[in-house]
């Protein structure tokens, strides 16, 4: 009843008089830090939660991040590989044009790695109309000749390989030889001319159009060492490949007949054009 009387008579005179003013402002310096250790636990807890929430959140965010970031990185890798692919394809459109005959693109699907035999395989087959023998080229100049044509691929034996000869002439006055494989990526051996023989460093070795395999005009190689031996009867002549050998990713396989040669082989009985064809 005391409590009750004394709250009574403060209520009723801090309505009617600011008297108690300086009373409640003194009070507040104790009764204010009480009311922050109150709610301190409570806030704590809160700023915890919202703390682990925020690390959470946070961090799957970062991990969606970095998946994003490498798929937009091997995207980027891919766009150059694509963007590397599309120029060596308009280089090989262009020379097709300038080579006259027609040609094949076709796209390397694997390499022989063993010792000395440098035979490459091509995604492109007798289903195509490839045979053997048919020439090889790549942008800069002769790659080599159709070893074996299957149905789905073919080996093609690069000019470089041991077993492989080109009958070739020098460019700049008409000397006829054969370019020999070296069994190396990067050489050419040129065994059979004597040591007095026109030929120099810097010649272009072009193929002369002889056995009938290579047309004449193919860029081959370029002479990059003579040396002339006095004691026998052939000079020492080496000569770098003017195609990538070892970087091809595409390559044209030639055709020298003006007769076109079908890409997509038809049953004569189905087609009534082959049929036509067949009887003419």
């Amino acid at each position: 009843m005391l409590a009750v009387l004394a709250s009574t008579i403060l209520l009723t005179t801090e309505y009617r008089s600011p008297r108690l003013d300086p009373v409640r402002t003194t009070l507040s310096f104790f009764v204010d830090p009480l009311k922050y250790l109150v709610d301190l636990p409570t806030v704590l807890v809160g700023q915890a939660a919202e703390s682990v929430s925020s690390y959470r959140t946070l961090k799957k965010e970062n991990g969606r991040l970095r998946e994003e970031q490498l798929i937009d990185q091997t995207r980027l890798l891919k766009f150059e590989a694509l963007e590397k692919e599309n120029i060596r394809l308009r280089a090989l459109l262009e020379n097709s044009f300038k080579l006259g005959e027609q040609v094949l693109v076709a796209e390397l699907l694997s390499i022989n790695t063993a010792p000395y035999e440098h035979i490459v395989v091509v995604n492109k087959g007798t289903r195509f109309g490839v045979h053997p023998q048919q020439p090889v080229l790549d942008a800069n100049g002769v790659v080599g000749q159709v070893f074996r044509a299957l149905p789905f691929t073919s080996e093609i034996m690069l000019i470089t390989d041991p077993n492989h000869a080109i009958p070739v002439q020098v460019n700049r006055n008409g000397l006829l030889t054969i370019a020999v494989g070296s069994g190396q990526l990067n050489r050419l051996v040129l065994p059979y001319l004597p040591g007095n023989a026109d030929i120099r460093p810097g010649d272009l070795l072009i193929t002369s159009g002889l056995g009938g395999t290579f047309p004449q005009g193919y860029p081959v190689a370029v002479v990059d060492e003579f040396t002339s031996q006095p004691n026998k009867a052939f000079a020492t002549i080496t000569a770098t490949p003017k195609a990538l050998l070892d970087r091809n990713r595409e390559l044209m396989i030639v055709w020298s007949k003006t007769k076109p040669v079908p890409l997509i082989s038809k049953p004569v009985e189905n087609d009534p054009e082959a049929k036509a064809h067949a009887v003419e």
